[in-house]
């Protein structure tokens, strides 16, 4: 048997109540929404991975397993690393100016940076924060320094 490939996240997908209320809410948050002519599912660039919102039944259905109700907490979050400490409320702010709810604000964390959360209109739950080291390449993407083993 050949080597698997190696393992790459490409697309997030979300399982959402109303996909026209998701739809309009991270259109809202300023992402680009792709191939907007497909039905029953939405795409969107969310820097270098794409997000998918696809109706929370049939994304429970498609996996085959039972859609049960949504929990507080699932052990999940979505984050979103911005370059500016400031940013962070920023982006809050507009989450909750499109619909989402603030589940804690921005503030300053342990580790030395900044950080608060929010929740979209279906509870996925967001971290965004401004973490100092780690910076972002000049493509954009977040770079998590390499250091050695203890």
């Amino acid at each position: 048997m050949p080597p698997a490939p190696a393992l790459r996240l490409h697309l997030v997908t979300l399982g959402v109540g109303d996909l026209g209320r998701a739809i309009a809410f991270y259109t809202a948050m300023g992402l680009e929404r792709r191939d907007p002519d497909t039905q029953g599912v939405a795409f969107f660039l969310a820097g270098h991975v794409v997000l998918s919102l696809y109706p929370r039944d049939r994304l429970a259905d498609d996996a085959t397993l039972a859609d049960t109700p949504p929990q507080p907490f699932c052990g999940q979050t979505l984050a979103c690393n911005v370059a500016q400490e400031d940013e962070v409320a920023l982006v809050i702010a507009r989450a909750v100016a499109a619909g989402g709810t603030r589940v804690k604000p921005a503030q300053k964390v342990f580790w030395g940076g900044t950080s608060g959360y929010f929740a979209d209109p279906d509870g996925h739950l967001w971290e965004v924060a401004h973490n100092p080291f780690f910076p972002f390449d000049a493509e954009g993407r977040l770079t998590v320094p390499q250091r050695a083993a203890s």
